[in-house]
């Protein structure tokens, strides 16, 4: 069974940073693409990030390029996110998710995110 777990989350001050973590179980972490999308209260599921199996390509939303940085450590299974510089806006629920031929296949349950002063 898949099991994707996501920590971190919490509320921070606008311009403060968090990093999230998911942790991964019930499948050969190291073959597949994983990414973070988010879902702001009233809004629909956006791609925040993605990164492929080996960790050597990355994929970022423009809006959060140059603030988030996405990184994996295949030997051990997590799948991180850094968020920097975030911003009120950014107040969403950040999900882990395993990807198949570029779809979204599998995510978690969730962290919280709160970017409020």
């Amino acid at each position: 069974e898949v099991q994707l777990v996501e920590s971190g989350g919490g509320l921070v001050q606008p311009g403060g940073s968090l990093t999230l973590t998911c942790a991964a179980s019930g499948f050969t972490f190291s073959i597949y693409a994983m990414g973070w999308v988010r879902q702001a209260p009233g809004k629909g599921l956006e791609w925040v990030s993605t990164i492929n199996s080996g960790g050597g390509s990355t994929y970022y939303a423009e809006a959060v390029k140059g603030r988030f940085t996405i990184s994996r450590d295949n030997a051990n299974d997590p799948l991180y996110l850094q968020l920097n510089s975030l911003k009120a806006d950014e107040t969403a629920m950040y999900y882990c998710a395993k990807l198949v031929s570029g779809n979204l296949q599998e995510r978690g349950q969730g962290t919280q995110v709160t970017v409020s002063s």
